[in-house]
């Protein structure tokens, strides 16, 4: 709200004074804020003051505004007498019409500064076209001047030999050697102008007239003095020269033109976009510079209806950089693996190595005895049971100053895979044969385990000191498996041994050196480490421990390596005698410690340049496992029907943890080759090291017990087991665990019931029975009915009751028993629905107790 208070406003009845109208008119305005505050301002208001010379009427109308000032009228001149429409005039404006003439004034100002920048944008535009056109004559110019000067040059050289200077057609600049005597008689009188070439060109007719530009009040000095193409080429004398501030002001005005300028499109940049397998739409516009919403579109046009979060394979993502005109590169993630296969040692870097020997057979045949009787120590005494339940690495340095890695393998059936392992991590398998029990399943196992892994063996006949030892009934058992010894000409080494009385020993080792000569084994010491895990557990007191044979390079402490989907730095290396070692060549095995995890046994231990390469790789390595583990096979009705049977038989659930990797292995493929139709076994978790709090409270959700094997549970673990009742199962010999698994699993299934049928009788004659209903004339036709025996009525073969009798007569009298060719009355508890023609079967139920 504003209140205009005008003191100047004429009272009535009152005479307007004589004199200049005042062209500034005052007033207040009172301004209203919140809060009831308040605020008075003086506000003046001017209006122009319109002049005219003497004798001009009053009347006239008031010209429009314009920069330019009206010009000064003499002072002594006195104004006419105003008429009576220019009386009205005089009286001052309303605030209304007031408001109105500066609406107006300010709505001319506004198209006045508008007029006065169109002309400026028009002379700017003018001034640019007449700029290009002078650059593109000025080029036309420089091309014409070229090509002559090409010419005189070429003139030049026709001259005769005779001249002083002897010019050349090669370069412009040669042809202007040839015009420098003419020219520094004229450089005698005065300064030399500069020129863009000195060739003396031809006149040339002057260039068309440019528009005449407005005028700027005077001569333009500026223009005057710039150097063009023309005044080059004349013989104008003293002629200004372009100043290197022009040229360059002239380059950056084409460069900006070539560019486009900010107003126009810039010219599109391609890129080379790395796709990997899968990728999101908005990180692949990311990655192309483009917008969302536009490949989007394109995805659209092309089918396929997806949003930025969506995901897209490589080939769809190839098809819309190659539309956006860029270079695509294909990435994977697997290329974040360390591809150890195509990295080949040169030759001339290759030393040689000790062999690698693997010793395999059958349980209790005497591997490890002779083993010990090759290195002089007592390791069987260890072993629990007397039978080996781990891999064993050793390195056995001979006589004769070589040295052999020895793998020691179980020969218990559960070790299939420690087998499969130890025959492709070696060089030399030794096939140790019992002379006096022949060849066994776990033999023949060892023999074809040799021959996947392509590997020469040599045969080891052992307990040749038995009086019952047949060492000739081995070798012709031997040929059933086409393993032919040198004896009966073939090419297989053999050798009869005696580990307990160390008979032939150094004849086993000298075939083992000749064999490892043969195959000329070598390997770059000088290189990253690389190596196989034997075998792997969790030491108590040292944490992940893994026993590594190195394949290639050297092992050190203080290497970081990756191994499996585990990651780690080299802490100690410790060898087979139990002494810590700085470093580990070729085929030298080590107990290496600082992995952050347990690895898999077989699996590729890699020395890498540093930590962060080495989380990478296990990280990639254990989202592939993680990745497997939960991708489902697709649903097809075959295997949904198996899966329902499945679901059909009894779980027995268990937990397993053992001492080392491969025994978990071994234990639950054990486990899961005992279950049947009827009952399975559930490996709830397995895992290596000692039974935890964790471990048991998983095991008491399920009810389930848990397997130790070479391990126990710490005290928390057994305060929480004996409070849920969790059953704690402690084994050292793996074949008294899958009995005791097998018993306990056929116990949850109970006694099985076998039906024995005892009789059978045909229905003749049906007869009321009073309250017992009716009652059934039967023949005996094969065996007996008793009264306590269960029995079944059948009709056109379809069971009709399952019950058991209520009464048995023959002739009015109750007899317990009715033998084959006889006639008796029956009838059956509950059941009246019988019809003459009807079967009777009776039958006996054995329950016997369920073996797996």
């Amino acid at each position: 709200m504003s209140d205009i208070d005008n003191k100047e406003k004429p009272k009535l009845g009152a005479r307007a004074p004589l004199g200049l109208k005042r062209t500034v008119e005052t007033g207040k305005v009172k301004q209203s804020f919140s809060h009831g505050r308040s605020n008075t301002v003086v506000v003046e208001v001017k209006r122009r003051r319109i002049l005219g010379r003497p004798g001009e009427s009053e009347a006239a109308p008031a010209p429009e505004p314009e920069v330019t000032a009206a010009p000064a009228p003499a002072p002594a001149a006195k104004p006419a007498p105003a008429p009576a429409p220019a009386q009205a005039s005089n009286r001052p404006m309303t605030p209304l019409e007031r408001r109105e003439q500066q609406e107006r004034l300010l709505r001319e100002a506004e198209e006045a500064r508008m007029a006065a920048l169109e002309e400026t944008r028009r002379r700017e535009e003018q001034a640019r076209h007449q700029a290009s056109e002078e650059e593109r004559r000025r080029a036309e110019d420089n091309r014409r001047a070229e090509e002559e000067a090409r010419k005189a040059a070429e003139e030049a050289a026709a001259r005769p030999a005779e001249e002083t200077v002897a010019p050349t057609a090669e370069t412009p600049v040669a042809a202007s050697e040839a015009e420098a005597a003419p020219r520094e008689e004229r450089a005698a009188s005065g300064p030399a102008p500069r020129r863009f070439t000195p060739v003396q060109p031809a006149r040339r007719p002057e260039p068309p007239a440019r528009p005449a530009r407005p005028a700027r009040g005077g001569d333009d000095r500026r223009q005057s003095g710039k150097l063009t193409v023309t005044r080059a080429l004349s013989d104008d004398e003293g002629a200004r020269a372009r100043s290197l501030a022009a040229l360059k002001r002239a380059r950056e005005k084409e460069k900006r033109a070539q560019m486009g300028g900010f107003g126009q499109p810039q010219a599109k940049q391609v890129r080379d976009v790395v796709v990997p397998d899968a990728i999101t739409v908005g990180e692949l516009a990311n990655r192309m510079a483009e917008r969302g919403a536009d490949l989007v579109k394109a995805l659209f046009k092309m089918g396929m209806p997806v949003t930025l979060t969506q995901t897209i394979d490589q080939d769809t993502a190839e098809l819309l950089v190659t539309e956006f005109g860029h270079r695509i590169k294909r990435v994977s993630e697997s290329d974040i693996d360390i591809q150890s296969d195509e990295d080949v040692d040169a030759a001339d870097t290759l030393k040689a190595r000790p062999p690698v020997v693997t010793i395999m057979g059958h349980v209790d045949h005497g591997k490890t005895s002779l083993l010990d009787a090759l290195r002089g120590t007592d390791v069987v005494q260890g072993e629990a049971g007397g039978i080996t339940q781990h891999i064993g690495a050793y390195q056995v340095q001979v006589k004769s100053g070589d040295k052999i890695t020895f793998l020691d393998t179980p020969g218990h059936e559960a070790f299939s895979e420690m087998r499969a392992r130890g025959a492709n991590v070696t060089d030399i398998v030794v096939l140790v044969v019992a002379a006096d029990d022949g060849l066994r399943p776990q033999t023949i196992e060892a023999i074809n385990h040799t021959k996947a892994a392509g590997v020469p063996m040599i045969v080891a006949i052992n307990k040749i000191d038995k009086p019952e030892a047949k060492p000739q009934k081995v070798r012709e058992e031997l040929l059933q498996h086409e393993v032919i010894v040198e004896d009966m000409g073939g090419d297989v080494q053999d050798v009869e041994v005696s580990a307990l009385k160390k008979t032939n020993l150094d004849e086993l080792i000298e075939k083992i050196l000749l064999q490892a000569e043969l195959l000329e084994l070598k390997a770059n010491p000088d290189r990253a480490a690389e190596g196989t895990v034997v075998e792997a557990q969790l030491d108590k007191g040292r944490g992940p421990v893994a026993t590594v044979l190195v394949n290639r390079g050297t092992l050190r402490v203080g290497d970081v390596f990756v191994v499996g989907a585990e990651s780690g730095k080299v802490r100690a290396l410790i060898d087979d005698k139990g002494r810590n070692v700085k470093e580990a060549g070729p085929s030298v095995p080590v107990e290496v410690l600082g992995i952050s995890g347990v690895p898999g046994a077989g699996d590729q231990l890699t020395v890498v340049e540093n930590e962060a390469r080495a989380r990478e790789v296990a990280a990639y390595r254990a989202g592939v496992i993680q990745q497997k583990r939960t991708t489902s096979a697709p649903a097809s009705l075959e295997s949904m029907f198996s899966a329902l049977r499945d679901k059909q038989a009894i779980e027995y659930p268990v937990v397993v943890k053992a001492d080392t990797q491969g025994s978990v292995e071994a234990i639950v493929g054990a486990l899961n080759k005992i279950g049947t139709d009827d009952i399975r076994v559930r490996i709830l978790h397995s895992g290596v090291g000692g039974i935890t709090e964790s471990d048991v409270i998983l095991a008491s959700a399920s009810k389930a017990p848990i397997i130790g094997f070479n391990v126990r549970p710490n005290a928390k673990a057994r305060e929480i087991a004996n409070r849920d009742g969790v059953a704690l199962k402690y084994y050292d010999v793996i074949y008294n665990l899958t009995d005791e698994i097998r018993a306990g699993m056929a116990g949850q299934l109970g006694p099985e019931a076998i039906e024995h049928v005892v009789g059978r009788a045909e229905v003749r004659e049906v007869f009321s029975a009073g309250k017992h209903g009716k009652a059934a004339g039967l023949l005996v036709v094969e065996g007996y009915i008793r009264k306590a025996l269960r029995a079944r009525i059948t009709r056109d073969d379809v069971i009709i009751y399952n019950g058991s009798i209520a009464s048995l007569r023959r002739f009015k009298d109750d007899v317990p028993e009715v033998r084959a060719g006889l006639e008796c009355g029956v009838t059956f508890e509950g059941h009246t629905d019988i019809k003459a023609g009807d079967f009777l079967e009776t039958f006996e139920v054995e329950l016997r107790e369920r073996t797996l």
